[in-house]
C-alpha cells in the first residue's frame, strides 16, 4: 500500500520525533506540580524553565518575556484583551488587518462589544498591509496594533518590522500573530520593535494544546485565567509539562535548523509552482510570488474554484491530503474565505483556493507523485465559469 502523502503542514505539522522523546520522561517518570517545593516539584520546574529559555531563545527575547498558554488563539486572546483590558477599554483604539485568524477577528469583537474601537486595514491584491495606512490609521487613543506575522491561507508575510516601528513612534503596543511564522522566519526581538508575539507548538513539529506569548518586559497585562498564579500571574492553571517541554524542544530544534529548512522547502515549493503552472493552464497563484513562507502554496484554477472540494477529496482519495483553506473554517468550507475576499477575489474565488503547506519530513519526491495526480484530478473537474485571472 503506498504511503499518504500530507501537504497541510499549516493545519497542523507531524510531531518531530526528537519532540516526542524529549516529551515522553514526563508523561510518566516524571509527574511533579512545578508549583511544588519538594524534588518531584522542583524537577518539572526545571523542565519547565529549561523548556522557557528554548522558546526565548527561538525569538532573541529573555526567558521572562516568555508566557505559556494552550496554544495560538489563547495567546491572540491574552495579548489583545490582557493589553486592552489593563486599564479601561471604552474609548481605546486597536487596529488590526482584515485578514487576520479568527483568534484575532473574533477576539476584536469581543473587545468592541466592551467599548473598544477597532480599525481593520485593508490589503492589497497579493494581501500585503501598507504600511502607509496603518501610519494614516493611527490616533492618540491607539493603544495596540495586531498584524499577523504570516497569513494561514495565503502564506504572504507581512512587513512586520516597518508596521511595529511606525506603531511604536505613535506610542502604541504591537503584537504579531506569529504562529504560522514562527520557526520559518527569522524573529529578533532585540532588534525589532514587537511588544507581544504569539506563536503555537504544534504548527513547527511540537505537541498540540501548548503555545506561548512574549510580552515584552514592563508591559502591563491583565490575565484571562486568574487563579494560582502561576506564568508569573499571567496565565493560572497548573503547567501542562510534558507540552511545555515538546514546544522547548520543538523551537530549540526550528532555531538550529531554520535556514538550511527553509532553503530546502523553498526548493520543493518552487518546484511545485513551476511543475504545476506548467501543466495545468487554468492554474495561478494567489499571494504574493516572493513575500512567502518558504513551504506554503494557495492556489486557484480558472473556472473550477467552485470544485475545489472536490478537488481536495478526488485527492484525498489518491493518499494526498491538501486543504481547501484554513483548517479552522472547514466547518464553514461552502463560505468564501474573508481572507481572499478582502484582497479582492469575487465570492466564487474566494471559496475556491487549493493550498499546499509543506513540512520538514516532506520530499522532493512526493512533489513529483502530485505533479503526476493533480493534472489529472483538474482535468476530471466541469468548469462552472470562465474568469479571467492575472497570477
Amino acid at each position: 500500500m503506498t504511503a499518504r502523502i500530507y501537504f497541510d503542514n499549516a493545519a497542523t505539522s507531524p510531531t518531530d520525533p526528537r519532540v516526542l522523546h524529549a516529551m515522553q520522561p514526563y508523561l510518566g517518570q516524571f509527574w511533579g506540580n512545578p508549583s511544588s517545593l519538594y524534588a518531584e516539584g522542583r524537577q518539572a520546574r526545571a523542565a519547565v524553565e529549561q523548556a522557557r529559555a528554548q522558546v526565548a531563545a527561538l525569538l532573541g527575547a529573555e526567558p521572562g518575556e516568555i508566557v505559556f498558554t494552550s496554544g495560538g488563539t489563547e495567546a491572540d486572546n491574552l495579548a489583545l484583551e490582557g493589553v486592552l483590558l489593563a486599564a479601561e477599554p471604552a474609548g481605546s483604539h486597536l487596529i488590526t488587518s482584515a485578514i487576520e485568524h479568527p483568534a484575532i477577528l473574533a477576539c476584536c469583537q469581543q473587545l468592541q462589544r466592551w467599548g473598544v474601537e477597532v480599525t481593520r486595514l485593508p490589503v492589497d491584491g497579493e494581501g500585503l498591509v501598507d504600511p502607509a495606512d496603518l501610519e494614516r490609521a493611527l490616533r492618540p487613543a491607539t493603544r495596540l496594533v495586531s498584524v499577523m506575522a504570516a497569513n494561514n491561507v495565503i502564506g504572504t508575510i507581512q512587513p512586520i518590522a516597518d508596521l511595529a516601528r511606525i506603531a511604536r513612534r505613535h506610542g502604541a503596543l504591537f503584537h504579531t500573530d506569529a504562529v504560522q511564522a514562527a520557526g520559518k522566519i527569522a524573529f529578533d526581538v532585540r532588534t525589532q520593535p514587537i511588544d507581544l508575539l504569539s506563536l503555537s507548538g504544534h504548527k513547527l513539529h511540537g505537541p498540540k494544546g501548548v503555545g506561548a506569548l512574549f510580552v515584552r518586559k514592563g508591559i502591563e497585562l491583565r490575565p484571562l485565567l486568574p487563579g494560582g498564579g502561576q506564568e508569573q500571574g499571567r496565565r493560572s492553571g497548573t503547567e501542562n509539562v510534558a507540552g511545555i517541554v515538546g514546544l522547548g524542544c520543538a523551537a530549540e530544534l526550528a532555531a538550529a535548523e531554520r535556514s538550511a529548512e527553509a532553503a530546502r522547502l523553498v526548493q520543493i515549493r518552487d518546484h511545485l509552482l513551476e511543475g504545476i503552472t506548467a501543466r495545468i493552464a487554468r492554474a495561478y497563484l494567489i499571494g504574493s510570488r516572493w513575500r512567502r513562507l518558504p513551504g506554503h502554496l494557495c492556489l486557484g484554477f480558472d473556472g473550477l474554484e467552485g470544485e475545489a472540494i472536490k478537488l481536495l477529496l478526488e485527492l484525498d482519495e489518491q493518499g494526498i491530503a491538501v486543504s481547501s483553506g484554513s483548517a479552522c473554517s472547514a466547518i464553514h468550507a461552502g463560505q468564501p474565505s474573508h481572507v481572499l475576499e478582502a484582497m479582492g477575489l469575487d465570492p466564487l474565488q474566494a471559496r475556491g483556493s487549493l493550498r499546499i503547506t509543506l513540512g520538514r519530513f516532506n520530499t522532493i519526491e512526493e512533489a513529483d507523485r502530485l505533479l503526476e495526480v493533480l493534472p489529472r484530478a483538474v482535468s476530471s473537474l466541469r468548469p462552472i465559469r470562465s474568469l479571467s485571472h492575472v497570477a
